[in-house]
């Protein structure tokens, strides 16, 4: 029997659970249900899918939605929202909540049947939180305690097991289940031409300009390696990308073309894609650059990548923070990389099994 299914998600902005929501959809609408995007603000740098209903609650002027002050007309909003598309639409069989502003407002507005979709590290966005101060902490710590008592998905085991070690959040239920990849869509879309990529060998790094990716330890690396190729950024502020690259002498090795709606095929023409991330949830790209069939350097960071990178390609996990280490793996691995394989992982990712586990959630 179809299910009418709501996927919740902050915005559709050029992120990796903006995608995963996205690549789920679309294989809810394979599988014969009724899968509806429901976004609260209208952000998108992805293209919106012509065969899957996207609802937006907010407007673009609307920011700041999950502040203490105005929390609670915005929860009222959801609720108002949710209740007039269910009676336009049917009740909905089962929401997916993604992202914090997303779980604290669907939580707080009792939406049901919920689960929560934990994408990150809690404790290391919390530790990041505190270093920026009180009120930045205060906000992500509500977001995280408005997890208590729900039901939780976790898109990396390393993700499940911090939270029963920390005792943070106290779950109703919580189980894993990595995130989803249309691995023949993926493979498919790697090999479509593309002219803007570079004519000779190149490295490569997918991800949001943000402190959590670590640019500096990135640039850092680039300057110490012998080999001298370009680094292809893909990412959504180019502009602050050159900057940090000039402090660290190699901005005239870096190309940035900017957010690509395709970055498989960048990625498949790459000699190497390096992570150099504090922290993950995953670690998305390592999966899509090892389905591509091009070898991967990351930092061993909590949580995901030690759960991608096993066996031979496990000594391509460096420590945190160390450019220098960073370095010397990523030319080791330019000479030398294991055979990448459709292992144990390429099934438990398959697009399929992982739209199968969410659906045998549903009540």
């Amino acid at each position: 029997m179809a299910k009418r299914i709501g996927l919740a998600i902050d915005s559709l902005a050029g992120g990796g659970a903006e995608k995963i929501v996205l690549t789920l959809a679309r294989e809810f609408k394979r599988l014969g249900h009724e899968p509806h995007l429901l976004v609260l603000s209208p952000h998108c740098d992805y293209t919106l899918p012509q065969d899957i209903p996207v609802h937006f609650c907010f407007t673009k002027g609307q920011r700041h939605i999950d502040g203490l002050f105005v929390q609670h007309r915005s929860v009222k909003r959801i609720k108002d929202w949710i209740a007039t598309l269910s009676d336009h639409l049917g009740q909905f069989d089962v929401f997916f909540s993604n992202l914090d502003r997303t779980n604290l407002l669907l939580t707080q507005a009792k939406v049901s049947p919920l689960f929560c979709v934990i994408h990150n590290a809690i404790e290391e966005e919390l530790r990041r939180e505190m270093k920026l101060g009180p009120l930045a902490y205060f906000g992500m710590w509500r977001a995280k305690k408005a997890l208590s008592g729900q039901r939780l998905i976790t898109v990396s085991k390393g993700i499940e097991q911090d939270i029963i070690k920390q005792k943070r959040i106290k779950p109703m239920s919580m189980q894993t289940i990595y995130n989803p990849f249309d691995i023949e869509s993926i493979r498919e879309s790697a090999s479509l031409p593309n002219v803007q990529i570079p004519k000779g060998d190149y490295i490569i790094h997918v991800g949001r300009v943000a402190k959590q990716k670590r640019h500096d330890v990135l640039f850092s690396a680039l300057a110490k390696m012998q080999i001298k190729l370009p680094l292809v950024l893909l990412c959504n502020n180019p502009k602050k990308a050159l900057k940090l690259a000039a402090k660290y002498g190699v901005a005239d090795r870096v190309i940035c073309p900017g957010f690509q709606d395709n970055p498989f095929s960048w990625i498949k023409h790459a000699r190497l894609l390096v992570l150099s991330s504090d922290y993950e949830g995953f670690g998305n790209v390592i999966m899509e650059s090892l389905i591509c069939g091009t070898p991967v350097v990351s930092t061993d960071c909590p949580f995901g990548p030690n759960e991608i990178l096993t066996q031979d390609c496990a000594q391509f996990l460096v420590p945190r923070r160390d450019p220098q280490a960073l370095a010397i793996k990523m030319e080791q691995a330019l000479n030398e990389y294991p055979l990448i394989a459709d292992t144990e992982i390429f099934k438990q990712v398959d697009i399929e099994y992982s739209a199968t586990q969410y659906l045998k959630l549903i009540p």
